[in-house]
């Protein structure tokens, strides 16, 4: 249904827009005829002084059958001209309806209701905004927050949750310095089997053979690239894959996938993590019982470090 959504509405904007290209050309055409018209007024042909009478008679016919005919294409085309602008006009209330269809259709299949991301804050950005980022940032407030584009958050959660499943939960680490993070973190590790390092990354255990904790991984889940600098270098270093958790202030030029949002506030990273755990559990066909959202996203006393 949502391709045949889709498909009639490209038929029908395209149709509008050749529609609006016949008639900036009828327009184009009138207005070069009205100029030969007005060049004939002005600059009328010049002929030879001994010119036959009877050539001259045959030019000044057919100098005015000429004229008689322009007039007449002239008018043909602006009676074409508004015959197309009547047609425009009745297809763009079908279009506008299509469209809305299909954006109803949008907010259905997104991974929750998108009240649920505005109630996180996980549009919310900062006042810094990089070039990375700077095209999924929709407008800024008046406060000079960015912020981002809510579709485009609830895709790349999907894109990202997508990528995910691809690795199994022994190759995969999640590193969250963030304090805000912890406890969404640690759910999401219960959840998924998937290993996670908050409070502290311990140096070199991606990288350092020698080390007693060293192991090998194939994914790292970096919740800010600021934050959490010492695991996505250890990462790169070694040629594994990393995914991003990238708020306006972030670089994403080093992820091999992102997720685009607020990562400094508790109910946005919960959100993202509660995403995270329910895609990848579903992948992997993993039976947990998984709170629900309320929880990821409940106002709590920040765990103090230790």
């Amino acid at each position: 249904m949502a391709n045949d959504i889709n498909e009639e509405i490209e038929s029908n904007v395209e149709e509008i827009s050749n529609i609006e290209e016949d008639i900036k050309k009828v327009e184009e055409v009138s207005e070069e005829i009205s100029g030969i018209n007005d060049d004939e007024n002005v600059k009328p042909k010049t002929r030879k002084k001994k010119a036959d009478s009877k050539d001259l008679e045959k030019e000044a016919e057919k100098e005015s059958l000429e004229s008689s005919d322009i007039e007449s294409k002239k008018k043909a085309l602006l009676e074409k001209a508004a015959k197309l602008r009547e047609k425009l006009s009745a297809e763009s209330p079908k279009t506008e309806e299509l469209k809305e269809q299909v954006k109803i259709k949008k907010k259905t299949e997104m991974l929750i209701p998108l009240e649920e991301y505005v109630k996180a804050g996980i549009y919310l950005g900062t006042k810094v905004v990089t070039p990375d980022m700077k095209p999924f940032v929709y407008r800024r407030r008046a406060d000079g927050l960015a912020i981002f584009n809510t579709d485009l958050i609830d895709e790349k959660i999907k894109e990202a949750a997508e990528f995910l499943s691809k690795f199994d939960a022994e190759n995969i680490v999640l590193v969250c310095k963030r304090q805000s993070g912890w406890r969404a973190a640690r759910m999401f590790s219960e959840l998924t089997g998937i290993r996670v390092f908050t409070k502290k990354y311990p140096a070199g255990i991606l990288t350092n053979t020698n080390l007693k904790d060293f192991f090998e991984n194939e994914l790292t889940i970096i919740t800010d690239g600021w934050l959490d600098k010492n695991a996505l270098k250890d990462t790169l270093d070694v040629h594994k894959k990393v995914m991003i958790i990238c708020d306006t202030n972030n670089f994403s030029k080093e992820a091999d996938k992102i997720i685009i949002g607020n990562n400094k506030s508790a109910k946005s990273l919960g959100i993202i993590f509660y995403l995270l755990a329910r895609e990848f559990c579903k992948a992997k066909g993993i039976q947990k019982d998984i709170p629900d959202l309320d929880w990821w996203t409940e106002e709590t006393e920040e765990v103090k470090e230790e």
